[in-house]
């Protein structure tokens, strides 16, 4: 089965590539085809994952596979929410991003947030019961970078249990606790019994 990711995040790509890598599926980029990044009207996770899944699905004629995910920070609202990847008003800039992040958590001083991702999969455009699943990673905000793994906030986001930072950890082990890799273990689950 060919899927089409309502994605051009070339790290997104390569994760949930590895992920679904146990199913009989291609992953593909909507870069591949083309396909222009839909506008994320949504006031919600789930509301903007459907939106880009149903966008790709209409543009491609396949079934499309969408994430929204990002950070939530308690102290602040829930911010950066679904702006993560614009937070700083560029949108994918990771070290802008970072800064304006770390200057708003030291004006709170509490460290909480979690990491949360909404998926959804449209088997076509029309698809009225699109597979759904959604997962957190809880951790904390940290001031000082470390790691060169993952993207985005990773070298922030602190995991306590673990003692390191998402960006520290290799791919298998993030992969497989990670709020993508939780929520995409959901989603195969689904999968499975389609197959």
């Amino acid at each position: 089965m060919r899927i089409v990711l309502a994605s051009k995040n070339a790290g997104k790509l390569a994760e949930l590539q590895a992920l679904l890598a146990p199913l009989p599926v291609h992953l593909e980029s909507q870069a591949d085809h083309g396909v222009p990044s839909a506008e994320e009207t949504g006031a919600t996770f789930i509301e903007n994952a459907l939106i880009k899944a149903r966008a790709v699905a209409a543009a491609t004629g396949m079934a499309a596979l969408a994430d929204d995910s990002g950070l939530v920070v308690p102290a602040l609202h829930g911010a950066p929410g679904i702006f993560s990847a614009r937070y700083a008003g560029t949108h994918g800039d990771d070290q802008a991003n970072n800064r304006k992040l770390v200057e708003q958590m030291n004006r709170v001083g509490e460290r909480q947030a979690y990491f949360y991702c909404a998926m959804a999969l449209l088997r076509h455009a029309d698809d009225p019961t699109p597979l759904l699943a959604t997962a957190a990673w809880h951790g904390e905000i940290v001031a000082q970078p470390a790691g060169d793994q993952g993207f985005g906030y990773d070298p922030h986001f602190f995991v306590p249990a673990l003692g390191k930072t998402a960006a520290q950890l290799p791919a298998p082990e993030k992969n497989r606790l990670s709020h993508r890799g939780q929520a995409t273990a959901a989603l195969i689950a689904q999968l499975r019994q389609a197959f």
